[in-house]
């Protein structure tokens, strides 16, 4: 396993920061009651105006200020020696406490007393104080423990779990939380529709940033790679930043797995009624067309735009209740209807990013219960969401496609090693158990 620590801030480092707080006061004290000492003086003085220009040649005359000094960054790279230990390596920028707050958050992903003589390891020092250690667990799995700022640690996980009945179940029996399985659903959700598309026996994996404070879990920090199979197909994403561009997702080619229309504009409902041109509609009693996906959902639950675009529509009617509509581009239009409430800010005009939340489900207007109703239009004609053909973004540049497979080489390496661990583990013809 890769762990990616930062461990909270060592005695050295807090030693530099905390005077700074008691030393900035005095200095505010100071000035507050020099200040006081020169207003009381100016006014019983007979000649202000020279007074002032002598502080003025003063400070013209002062002496300029000292040169930032240069950071300085050390590098050791070594192999373990026989008899050292976590202790020995690092004793120098943590105390005892802080070592074993160390063990403590790495034990179930990878024990600090099992460091082995001869792997090698990295220490980076700046300024002569911790930044960062790393150690090759094998030739697959490295250790890396670093320092932030904010008094986190940072370890990383590869988390995975196979679909019995939704993404939800899979990653809660994993020990996880649900959020990661809605940051996952997010990764993929220009490839598979997790209301519509999931199977059992579909399965997932990431390598995913675990945030703790004092031994503590804190949350999630970004998946760096994940992997989702459905229906026998693969999908892998990569997180990287090509250039000045955000960091994005990106398939092991280098391809945008971001495209201009998400495959749904909610996270884990059901489908009560899909594109149909005929449909018996349960409060009118008649049969009509049905130009439209509608998810059942509970009240309450986020609305998001499939595109980014821009609000041509905002209100409220007697049959669609509150509802939003989004011009996306010169050729294709959204529809939200039947919403509890618009999400703040939203207003005739607003430009929107894509995946962003514009109201919470409902049922206003003619519904029988909580769901929303989901249009798409082309060219102003109705067209069912699920066949329209979406166009990828832009790939990575050709000048940083070689800094992508590079960075990505041993995230693809440790996704790779548990599918075919997983392989070796499953049971075959010749070795399943007899019936």
């Amino acid at each position: 396993m890769n762990i990616d620590f930062n461990p909270p801030q060592n005695r050295r480092f807090t030693s530099r920061r905390k005077p700074w707080r008691p030393l900035a006061l005095a200095g505010l004290l100071a000035a507050g009651v020099l200040v006081f000492i020169l207003f009381s003086r100016e006014s019983d003085s007979p000649n202000l105006a020279e007074a002032r220009m002598a502080t003025v040649e003063a400070e013209i005359k002062a002496p300029p200020p000292p040169p930032v000094p240069e950071v300085r960054r050390e590098i050791i790279e070594d192999n373990i020696k026989p008899g050292d230990t976590i202790t020995s390596l690092l004793g120098n920028y943590f105390n005892p406490q802080q070592i074993h707050t160390l063990n403590k958050q790495s034990h179930k992903v990878f024990p600090l007393s099992k460091i082995c003589a001869g792997q090698p390891f990295k220490l980076c020092t700046l300024d002569g104080g911790f930044e960062r250690f790393e150690y090759d667990i094998n030739s697959e799995d490295q250790l890396i423990i670093r320092l932030e700022e904010d008094g986190y640690t940072v370890e990383t996980d590869l988390v995975r779990g196979t679909i019995d009945s939704s993404l939800f179940a899979a990653v809660a029996a994993t020990g996880e939380r649900a959020e990661l399985a809605l940051a996952l659903a997010d990764i993929f959700a220009w490839d598979v529709d997790f209301i519509r598309d999931i199977r059992q026996g579909d399965s997932f994996q990431a390598v995913v940033e675990k945030r703790f404070r004092e031994g503590d879990p804190a949350g999630y920090g970004r998946i760096l790679a994940a992997e989702f199979t459905n229906q026998g197909d693969t999908y892998r994403a990569f997180l990287f930043q090509d250039g000045s561009h955000k960091p994005s997702y990106y398939d092991t080619e280098g391809k945008s797995l971001r495209k201009a229309f998400l495959k749904a504009p909610l996270s884990f409902t059901r489908i009560s009624s899909g594109f149909t041109r005929k449909r018996f509609h349960p409060i009118t009693k008649t049969w009509k067309a049905h130009p439209a996906i509608d998810y059942a959902a509970p009240r309450g639950t986020p609305i998001k735009t499939v595109g980014e675009g821009v609000i041509t529509r905002i209100g409220r009617t007697k049959y669609n209740g509150n509802f939003i509509k989004i011009r996306h581009n010169s050729t294709y239009e959204t529809l939200y209807l039947h919403m509890n409430g618009f999400a703040r800010g939203m207003k005739k005009g607003k430009r929107l990013s894509q995946g962003q939340v514009i109201g919470y489900v409902g049922s206003t207007g003619l519904a029988t219960g909580p769901h929303l109703c989901f249009r798409m239009y082309k060219n102003d004609s109705p067209v069912n969401p699920y066949k329209v053909q979406s166009q990828p973004a832009a790939p990575i540049s050709k000048e940083n496609r070689a800094e992508f497979k590079a960075a990505t080489a041993s995230l693809v390496g440790r996704l790779d090693a548990q599918n075919i661990q997983q392989a070796k583990l499953a049971p075959t013809e010749e070795t399943a158990p007899q019936q």
